[in-house]
């Protein structure tokens, strides 16, 4: 990198969104091109990994956002995946096999929550749920064939945080492999790794692709814990095609700006929310504590209010509102809501879904990054109509 004396270990996130894994000279190209051939010519590797083949996630559009997604993550390396759930099927798939036990949050995305109890489960894996913010519990969950522990950074849908760093010291102290999802929070406001965590995982199409254009995952770990998980997710097909990975590098170049946005109107729309006529709760990481707050240098985009009237009252809400679109998925410039018992948790039993706090009239808000008071104004009114 001509003419620049600093070194990306000393940049600050939003150069790294921009600067990290650049590599100058390609036809003089500013932008990274797109290397959309599927085969290269043979480069004398005697290693599976070694040989290029766009299905082993090594082509130099693949490299070039690698190195970026490391970068952001603050880990040694990281993996592109077709899709979020690929990215966590194939970082578990990878770690784990027939016998193994695993503990996990007990509040955790619903394909995530099915992957556990249906397909993990086929395969000889068991699971322990556990209140991932009581520690004091957790040692009842704990046996002999316990490999894992598997959190959400913000949990999904209702937002709760981890105890965080009772969850490393705990997979530490009896030699167990961290996971943490931390889509809901994006590398702007937390980097697990730097906290200890193992296995740092993303579903990309949220806030790091940002635009609601692309369907993509992430694992950022240290090479060695990622090559096993690396070796699986490439044999079973689950790689993010070039084009994708040039949309998904395109949108980490704002990651900071638009995710401090979305933290504002968060913050703003839920605290407008609360205490406000036929809202039972509110729940956003920003308006609680916990001892994990320290970590964090903002929330999210997203909320969740507990509507009185259950699934009708949500249907009046969406038809109300102007500027939100009534849609699955968050993290896009566009403010999205939908009801998790329809949409990510669709898959759960409506007892399943109880058990954890998620009832029929529960709405999930994923703010833009939208003017905030046109964005509070028209919660407000669409509130105050139904």
């Amino acid at each position: 990198m001509s003419g620049n004396t600093s070194k990306p270990k000393d940049w600050h996130l939003d150069t790294l969104a921009v600067h990290s894994g650049r590599a100058d000279g390609v036809e003089g190209a500013v932008t990274f091109p797109i290397f959309q051939s599927t085969t290269y010519l043979d480069n004398g590797s005697t290693t599976y990994s070694g040989v290029r083949y766009t299905r082993l996630n090594n082509s130099p559009t693949h490299e070039q956002l690698h190195a970026k997604l490391a970068a952001l993550c603050s880990t040694e390396a990281a993996l592109s995946t077709g899709s979020g759930m690929a990215a966590i099927a194939s970082a578990l798939f990878g770690t784990l096999k027939a016998g193994d036990h695993i503990i996990a949050q007990d509040t955790l995305y619903g394909g995530t929550h099915t992957l556990f109890t249906h397909d993990l489960a086929r395969f000889g894996v068991e699971v322990s749920w556990v209140d991932a913010t009581s520690p004091a519990t957790w040692h009842e969950a704990l046996r002999p064939t316990t490999r894992a522990f598997y959190v959400e950074a913000i949990s999904n849908p209702l937002c709760t945080i981890a105890d965080l760093d009772a969850v490393v010291a705990f997979a530490r102290k009896h030699s167990l492999r961290s996971f943490i999802d931390a889509t809901f929070a994006s590398p702007v406001n937390v980097r697990p790794a730097t906290l200890g965590f193992d296995i740092v995982l993303h579903s990309a199409t949220k806030y790091m692709g940002g635009h609601s254009d692309v369907c993509a995952g992430v694992i950022a770990a240290s090479a060695e814990h990622l090559a096993p998980i690396a070796k699986t997710a490439t044999h079973l097909g689950g790689t993010l095609d070039p084009h994708a990975c040039f949309l998904l590098e395109r949108g980490l170049k704002t990651l900071g700006l638009r995710v401090r946005r979305q933290n504002a109107n968060a913050l703003a729309v839920a605290s407008a929310l609360q205490g406000a006529a036929g809202v039972a709760a509110v729940h956003y990481a920003g308006l609680q504590e916990s001892p994990s707050h320290k970590h964090f240098d903002g929330f999210g985009g997203v909320l969740s209010v507990e509507l009185d009237g259950g699934a009708d009252a949500a249907a009046g809400l969406f038809k109300r509102l102007t500027i939100a679109h009534h849609a699955p998925s968050l993290g896009g410039v566009e403010t999205l809501v939908t009801r998790p018992a329809a949409t990510s948790h669709v898959g759960m039993t409506p007892a399943e879904r109880a058990a954890i706090g998620i009832g029929d009239g529960l709405v999930r808000v994923a703010c833009g990054i939208e003017d905030t008071t046109d964005l509070v104004d028209d919660f407000r009114a669409a509130i105050t109509a139904g």
